[in-house]
C-alpha cells in the first residue's frame, strides 16, 4: 500500500494500551471467580496468578524479540508472517479479527454495563435461572457503539482515552492492593484466610485449578493487542518490546496484591459466594476497608477500567481487517486498505470490526449467558455455550506456537538464549494453557469451538480463493 499510517503514538500509550487492556474487568470478575474455583484458599489462587503471569511475562519476551526485528501494519500478523510465511500471518489476522478481538471486547462491554448497573443495585444477569436483564444488554450495547463511534471519528482521542483510564483504573487496584493487605495483615483476616486453605478439603480438584487457570487467562490477556499499533508507534522497534514487558510484570504486581488483599474480606464463605462472576466481591471488600459509601463510588473507577479496556480492544479491532488489506489479502483489499483521507485512519475497517463486534455481543448474550429467557435451555448445551473470550485466547496461544518454532528456525542472528530458550519455554508455556482448557472445561465444549472455528477459518480461505481467481482472470 502505498498510504502509509501516521506516526501518532509515542512509548506512554504503548505502555497504557497493555495495561489498559490487560487490567479491566478481568481481575475484578475473574478474581471471585478464581477464590470461588480454588475453594476460597488464598495461596491456590495467589498461585493461578502467578503461574498465568509468567505465562504472559515468558510469551511477552518472545514478542518483544520479534518486535525489535519487524515493524510493518499489525505487530502480531506481522510476526506469524516473519515466522512462517504470508499464508499463516493472514489466518492468524482472519481469527484474530472475526473472533478473537470481537469476541473479547464484546464480554467487555457486557461487564461495563454489569458493573455499571452494580451502582444501582441492578443485577445484570441470574446465571440460577438462565434470565439476562435487558437493561443490562442495551447498556452494554450503547458502551460498544458510543466507543466504536469514537476510535472511528477521532482515533487520536481514542489513544488518549486510553492513558486517561489506565491512569484511573490502577486507582482502585492500587488502593485496595496496599490498603487491603495492611489491614488484613493487622486484624488477623489474612491469617484466617491462610488457615481455611491449610485445612485439608479446602483446596481446589484438579479440574477447579485448571479451570481456574484458563479463567485468570482473560485477566491478563490483550497484551499482544498493543501490537496492533506497531505502524503508528514512534520508533516502534525499541518502544514497542519496553512497552510489552513494562506493562506485563507491572500487571502482574498489581494483580498479586489486589488478589491477596481480598483476604482483607475475613469471610470465606463470603468470597465463594460471589460466584459465577464475582462482580459484587469488590463492593464487600472495599466496604469492609472504607464503609459503605466507598464501596459503591469504587464501581465508577470500576466501569471506566471495564471501558478502558473495550477500548483498547476496539482500537485493535478497528485495525485488524486494514492490516489484512495491507497485505493484499481477504476481503477486497483494495477497498479495506485504504485511509481515510482526512483522519488518515482505516475507517471501512472500523466498520466492519463494529459490525464483529456486535455479532459476538449478540453470541455472548443469547448463547453462552442464556439470553433473557428466551435461550435459557442453550447454556447447558456444552457443544455451543463455551465461554468464547476464554476458549478463543487458548486458541491464539496454539497459534503463537509455530510462531516461535518459527523463530528458533529462521532468527540465526539471534543468540542461543533468544533464539531457542525463550522460545522454547514460549511452547511450553501455550502447551500447558491448551492442556488446561481441556481438562477444566471439558472435550465437547473444546470441540465446539473447534468446529465454529474451522467453519470461520474456512470462509478466510474462500475470500482468499475468489480474490486469487479474480486477480487471474484480470492478469
Amino acid at each position: 500500500m502505498e498510504n502509509k499510517m501516521e506516526k501518532r503514538y509515542g512509548l506512554a500509550t504503548a505502555i497504557s494500551m497493555v495495561i489498559g487492556i490487560v487490567i479491566g474487568s478481568g481481575v475484578f470478575i475473574k478474581g471471585g471467580k478464581v477464590l470461588s474455583l480454588t475453594n476460597g484458599n488464598l495461596l491456590q489462587g495467589i498461585a493461578v496468578v502467578g503461574i498465568v503471569g509468567l505465562i504472559c511475562i515468558i510469551c511477552s519476551l518472545v514478542f518483544a524479540t520479534l518486535g525489535s526485528k519487524y515493524e510493518k501494519v499489525n505487530g502480531v500478523v506481522d510476526y506469524a508472517e516473519l515466522a512462517l510465511g504470508e499464508k499463516f500471518a493472514y489466518y492468524v489476522g482472519w481469527f484474530m479479527t472475526t473472533i478473537y478481538t470481537p469476541a473479547i471486547a464484546s464480554m467487555l462491554a457486557f461487564f461495563s454495563a454489569m458493573m455499571f448497573l452494580q451502582l444501582f443495585n441492578i443485577p445484570a444477569i441470574d446465571f440460577s435461572t438462565g434470565q439476562v436483564n435487558f437493561v443490562a444488554i442495551g447498556v452494554g450495547a450503547g458502551f460498544l457503539m458510543i466507543d466504536c463511534g469514537i476510535n472511528i471519528l477521532s482515533p487520536k482521542l481514542a489513544g488518549k482515552l486510553q492513558v486517561g483510564m489506565t491512569v484511573i483504573k490502577l486507582i482502585p487496584l492500587i488502593l485496595m492492593g496496599v490498603v487491603g493487605t495492611i489491614v488484613g495483615l493487622k486484624n488477623g483476616t489474612t491469617l484466617e484466610v491462610l488457615n481455611f486453605g491449610a485445612i485439608a478439603g479446602n483446596q481446589a480438584d484438579g479440574a477447579g485449578f485448571f479451570k481456574a487457570i484458563v479463567g485468570f487467562a482473560f485477566a491478563y490477556e490483550g497484551w499482544i493487542l498493543a501490537t496492533s499499533i506497531n505502524a503508528e508507534l514512534k520508533d516502534s522497534k525499541k518502544n514497542l518490546p519496553r512497552a510489552l514487558i513494562i506493562g506485563s510484570v507491572v500487571t502482574i504486581v498489581i494483580y498479586a496484591l489486589y488478589i491477596w488483599a481480598m483476604s482483607s474480606v475475613g469471610d470465606v464463605d463470603k468470597i465463594i459466594s460471589t460466584w459465577p462472576f464475582g462482580e459484587s466481591l469488590p463492593r464487600i471488600a472495599f466496604a469492609n476497608l472504607f464503609g459503605g459509601p466507598i464501596g459503591t463510588i469504587v464501581y465508577v473507577f470500576i466501569t471506566i477500567s471495564c471501558l478502558g479496556t473495550m477500548n483498547g480492544l476496539i482500537m485493535a479491532e478497528s485495525r485488524n481487517l486494514y492490516a489484512l488489506s495491507a497485505r493484499g489479502m481477504g476481503p477486497k483489499p483494495e477497498f479495506y486498505g485504504k485511509l481515510d483521507e482526512q483522519s488518515n485512519f482505516p475507517v471501512k475497517s472500523a466498520v466492519i470490526g463494529m459490525m464483529l463486534v456486535g455479532f459476538w455481543y449478540a453470541w455472548t448474550v443469547m448463547m453462552w449467558m442464556g439470553g433473557p429467557g428466551l435461550f435459557g435451555s442453550v447454556h447447558g448445551f456444552e457443544w455451543l455455550a463455551w465461554e468464547p473470550d476464554e476458549i478463543g485466547i487458548i486458541c491464539l496461544y496454539l497459534m503463537y506456537i509455530p510462531m516461535m518454532i518459527g523463530l528458533m528456525v529462521k532468527a540465526k542472528e539471534l543468540g542461543f538464549f533468544k533464539r531457542f530458550v525463550l522460545p522454547a519455554l514460549g511452547v511450553i508455556c501455550c502447551l500447558f494453557f491448551c492442556y488446561a482448557i481441556w481438562v477444566g472445561y471439558g472435550w465437547k465444549q473444546c470441540v465446539g469451538f473447534l468446529i465454529v472455528f474451522t467453519f470461520v477459518m474456512f470462509i478466510g480461505w474462500l475470500y482468499e480463493f475468489l480474490r486469487k481467481k479474480k486477480t487471474a482472470k484480470v492478469q
